[in-house]
């Protein structure tokens, strides 16, 4: 299915909407106002392929630290703001290239409309976010419960009501923990509005049931061509958010580029650690322009065959392994050369 149609929103540098490319976003977990920390964080998540980060505003230190966090980075810069009117202006005034509030936490309509202004003065783009945990009660007991029609409604709603204080240079973001409550809710806004989307599981979890529940519920979501923005939420260290994602829109073939690694299930035969030869294979490749496809094997009774719909493979023995090129064998290392090989085959593939 083809992407929906938004509009096109400008982020800093980025644009996104309009059939532009969906672009990973992620969250920093280090304190805003320790500035030296949070800098280095985003310039390993910017290595890793992040392209909006987004960091917590909670005083008026972080707000300030913005205007130096911004000099020494090369991403947009995204204030997270809850309650607090003043510290979303701080946020704008100290370079913001984008502001994610909730109205029905910001105060009364007047906070609400300074808040606007300063947005609409600097043309900075504001992300109406509505958790399914926080919903109007009076939206619960209109429909009884928590529910994707309430979701979608509370978060119209919000964005009406900026769009009535003249400002419509606007993202929304809708979120459930509970995914195929968060689906249907994205089913309903997109044929409701143009805005773009900003699409991700809230609270999804630690780093297994985290990855599977982002990838069930956005699989199904941008599937159907919904979604401008994708952050995938895992409790733990926001790289793995940024591999995640990537990794989702590959397998739905929503970006190209980049190596793939494939490896087979362990079994009796496997006589290498194969499970930790994987994960450094994968790490190892992270930072190698290819669009290839690596696997690795971990016997060489089927390593060979199974790997002949790589471009190149590693599959291992006793105590050594092979190298294998479009399911030929290439040659035989030692066991404790088999990475620093690979890598040695991919840093020169092609001359």
């Amino acid at each position: 299915m083809g992407r929906r149609t938004t509009r096109t929103v400008n982020i800093g540098d980025r644009i996104i909407g309009g059939g532009h490319p969906i672009l990973i976003q992620s969250m920093t977990n280090t304190k805003t106002e320790d500035i030296a920390a949070t800098v280095e964080q985003i310039h390993r998540l910017t290595a890793a392929g992040c392209e909006i980060i987004r960091c917590a505003v909670p005083t008026m230190e972080a707000a300030h630290a913005f205007r130096e966090i911004k000099k020494q980075i090369t991403i947009p810069l995204v204030a997270d703001i809850h309650f607090d009117y003043r510290l979303a202006i701080a946020a704008i005034e100290n370079g913001a290239d984008k502001i994610r509030i909730n109205p029905g936490n910001i105060g009364s309509k007047e906070r609400l409309q300074a808040v606007v202004d300063a947005a609409s003065e600097r043309n900075i783009p504001i992300r109406v976010g509505v958790n399914s945990g926080s919903l109007e009660k009076e939206l619960i007991e209109k429909y009884h419960g928590v529910t994707a029609e309430g979701i979608v409604e509370s978060a119209l709603g919000k964005a009406a009501m900026i769009e009535a204080m003249g400002y419509d240079n606007l993202v929304i973001s809708i979120k459930s923990s509970d995914v195929l409550m968060c689906v249907k809710a994205h089913e309903q806004i997109a044929e409701q509005t143009d805005h773009p989307l900003h699409v991700g599981i809230t609270e999804s979890g630690t780093i297994i049931s985290g990855n599977i529940k982002s990838s069930i519920g956005l699989g199904l979501i941008l599937h159907q061509g919904i979604g401008d923005t994708i952050r995938v939420s895992l409790t733990g260290d926001p790289l793995e958010e940024i591999k995640s994602a990537k990794l989702i829109l590959k397998t739905l073939g929503l970006r190209q580029g980049g190596i793939e690694v494939v490896s087979c299930p362990t079994c009796g035969r496997t006589q290498i650690d194969l499970i930790s030869l994987a994960n450094q294979v994968e790490d190892m490749v992270a930072d190698i322009p290819l669009d290839l496809k690596v696997a690795v094997m971990g016997c060489v009774v089927n390593g060979p065959g199974e790997a002949k719909e790589a471009d190149i493979g590693i599959a291992g023995g006793v105590h050594e392994g092979l190298i294998i090129k479009h399911g030929e064998v290439c040659r035989k290392v030692l066991e404790k050369d088999l990475l620093s090989e690979l890598r040695k085959e991919l840093l020169h593939w092609g001359e």
